[in-house]
């Protein structure tokens, strides 16, 4: 990824976690980030997303995550007066190491914040969790709309062994069922190694609720 500007990224807080390697479709309505797009478009296309910790996406005030995402858009069309349509890409996790005043729009001082030395990644774990969740959402039958959920997130024929390990490990949090905080905690984690255990730990948790769920 190209270097960070030092005067200040564009920042979109959101009550979200977008994740490397993922496409974050927007919809811009709110006057400061129908003001911030024109400027992103206008320079390299890219900005942060960081996770509203406490608060709304609307109006300010919030609490925002220290670490989050640089997004690049790939598509934009307008969407009726002073709206617009985005879709973005994400491409690399940032670490922000101060914020700057919302005049007239979000923006903070960060800093690449690349994964640590790749050790050793095994799969196993994930693969196992995918088979006990599969099978508990066969049991639990295709009427309830979060087994449903659930289901959708358990793609066929999946395979992470293969790749790069810092991208297939994002790759495995994006395609599984993780909530915000679940994945808040895999974009923060420091490696490939650490972020499977943190994945395994939130499959782990669904298992033990989806299990007293079916079986009280």
């Amino acid at each position: 990824m190209s270097p960070l500007p030092s005067s200040g990224l564009p920042m979109f807080p959101l009550g979200a976690v977008v994740l490397p390697g993922e496409l974050l479709p927007l919809r811009v309505f709110e006057r400061r980030y129908t003001e911030m797009i024109p400027d992103v478009l206008a320079t390299d296309g890219r900005f942060g997303v960081v996770l509203i910790e406490r608060g709304s996406e609307v109006g300010g005030g919030d609490v925002r995550a220290d670490v989050g995402t640089a997004v690049e858009i790939d598509q934009w069309t307008p969407s009726g007066a002073g709206r617009m349509s985005l879709t973005c890409r994400g491409l690399a996790r940032i670490r922000v190491e101060a914020w700057l005043p919302d005049d007239p729009y979000p923006r903070a001082v960060v800093r690449d914040d690349p994964d640590e030395a790749v050790g050793d990644v095994v799969w196993d774990g994930i693969m196992e969790r995918r088979a006990q969740l599969r099978l508990l959402c066969g049991q639990g039958g295709r009427r309830d709309p979060q087994l449903r959920w659930i289901a959708a997130h358990l793609l066929d024929d999946v395979c992470y062994a293969d790749g790069d390990p810092v991208a297939e490990s994002f790759r495995a949090a994006s395609d599984l069922p993780l909530g915000t905080a679940d994945r808040h905690a895999v974009l923060a984690a420091p490696d490939p190694a650490r972020r499977i255990d943190a994945i395994e730990s939130a499959l782990d948790d669904l298992v033990a609720a989806l299990r007293f769920r079916l079986n009280p």
